[in-house]
């Protein structure tokens, strides 16, 4: 039986999002603490692992990673363009030359597509932790940021809306989420939004205006919200 230390590997991949840093606290703290691994914080994700850039990530110095859990970005840093792909081999390559037995990606879904094809081309033991505010990564009920992001929503829709209901004005307030809904509607439920628009279901202009005029005749209000996610769509 080999009593060898393993080597972990941990990077963070694509947009910032809250909750990275005590990703990271974690995964090192479980690894070392409960499993006496080794972690390697690979910086800059897979343009680290070209460039063989790592550092040691451990339980001696979790004392001083406390103030990860209110720190925001993530100390790894991380990249969102370039041609990954197209330095595959590279990118491999560093895999194995920082002698990593795993590696562990915390990263959205444009992401994962492309380290599930380096993973499995290069052999790697993989693991992926999703985060993104537009929780569109599959089968994943909730993603890290997207709850701060809906929190961050429904407390602007809060703000604004003694301001709309002061002046009788109908506020239209746009979201994040790409092609997918789940922020906005999240956070239009919670925030009180009269309408809610998202990229899985076409709205109308004439359908909204219908409403509206519903709210002011049946309700008496002279006031809206009207929540839109970034990639709704006409019909």
């Amino acid at each position: 039986m080999s009593t060898s230390r393993k080597r972990l590997g941990v990077f963070t991949s694509g947009g910032d999002c809250p909750g990275l840093n005590t990703a990271i606290r974690a995964i090192v703290a479980h690894a070392t603490l409960s499993y006496g691994w080794e972690v390697l914080g690979i910086l800059h994700a897979t343009q680290g692992l070209m460039e063989r850039k790592a550092i040691p990530l451990n339980a001696e110095g979790l004392g001083g990673m406390d103030v990860l859990l209110n720190m925001g970005g993530t100390i790894l840093g991380a990249i969102n363009k370039g041609d990954t792909l197209g330095h595959a081999d590279e990118v491999i390559a560093g895999y194995h030359e920082l002698g990593l037995d795993a590696l562990i990606a915390i990263c959205g879904d444009g992401s994962l597509k492309i380290l599930h094809q380096l993973a499995q081309k290069g052999n790697w033991n993989f693991l992926a932790i999703p985060k993104t505010i537009d929780n569109d990564v599959a089968l994943t009920d909730r993603a890290i940021g997207f709850d701060t992001a809906v929190n961050t929503v429904v407390e602007a829709l809060s703000r604004i809306t003694s301001t709309a209901a002061s002046h009788d004005r109908v506020f239209v307030v746009e979201v994040m989420g790409r092609t997918a809904g789940h922020l906005a509607l999240y956070s239009g439920i919670a925030g009180g939004a009269d309408i809610i628009l998202i990229p899985e279901i076409p709205y109308s202009i004439e359908g909204i205006c219908q409403h509206l005029q519903k709210l002011r005749d049946r309700w008496g209000r002279k006031f809206a919200l009207i929540v839109v996610a970034e990639g709704a769509k006409p019909l």
